[in-house]
C-alpha cells in the first residue's frame, strides 16, 4: 500500500497538515478543520494509501519556505506539487497559481479566465476543494464586491495572508 506522510507545520494564522507522497506535496490545509478532514479522505481513496507521520525532504523544504513566506523572504513556491482533483478543479486551480502575491481575482475573474464565465459557483466549488492552501493561493480570490467570502482556514486567517502580502509588497516597492 502507498504511503503518504505527514507534518505538521504552526503557522501564524493556523496549524497546517502537511503531507506528501513519492516526493511531492499533495496537502497544505488547515488542521482541525472538516476541509481538511474530506481532503485526508479523498487523499487516501484516490491515491489507495495510508498515513504515516514522518519527515520527508519535501516536507521539511515546505516547512522551510513556509517560513521564508511567513518572514516576508519569499513570494513564489517551488515545492513539486500533486494536487487531486478533476481536470476543472485543476483548470481553477492553475488559474490561482497565476494570481500574482499581493494581488487578488474575484470568482467571476476566475471562471472567465478558465473559460467558463457563467460557472462562478463551480468555481468557488473548485476553489473550497483546493488541499494545497497558501501554495495555491486560493486566499486571493475575493467577492466581485470585493468581500472577504469563505476560505479554509477561517476568514480571519484569509485576512491576515492578504494584509501580510500586500504590507509586504507596499514596503518593498521603491
Amino acid at each position: 500500500m502507498p504511503l503518504i506522510s505527514i507534518q505538521y507545520y504552526n503557522s501564524p494564522c493556523g496549524k497546517l497538515v502537511l503531507a506528501s507522497m513519492a516526493g511531492e506535496l499533495c496537502l497544505c490545509d488547515w488542521n482541525a478543520n472538516p476541509c481538511a478532514e474530506r481532503n485526508l479522505h479523498r487523499l487516501t481513496e484516490s491515491m489507495g494509501a495510508s498515513f504515516k507521520t514522518e519527515a520527508t525532504s519535501v516536507l521539511e523544504e515546505t516547512k522551510k519556505q513556509l517560513d521564508e513566506y511567513f518572514a516576508g523572504r519569499r513570494q513564489t513556491f517551488d515545492i513539486p506539487l500533486r494536487p487531486i482533483g478533476t481536470d476543472f478543479q485543476h483548470r481553477v486551480w492553475s488559474a490561482l497559481l497565476r494570481i500574482p502575491y499581493g494581488e487578488t481575482r474575484s470568482y467571476k475573474d476566475i471562471a472567465q479566465t478558465v473559460g467558463r464565465p457563467q460557472a462562478v459557483r463551480a468555481v468557488a466549488g473548485a476553489i473550497g476543494a483546493n488541499g494545497i492552501s497558501i501554495l495555491i493561493p486560493c486566499h486571493r480570490v475575493i467577492g466581485s464586491n470585493h468581500s472577504l467570502t469563505g476560505f479554509a482556514g477561517g476568514l480571519e486567517a484569509k485576512r491576515m495572508l492578504l494584509e501580510m502580502e500586500h504590507r509586504r509588497l507596499t514596503f518593498d516597492t521603491p
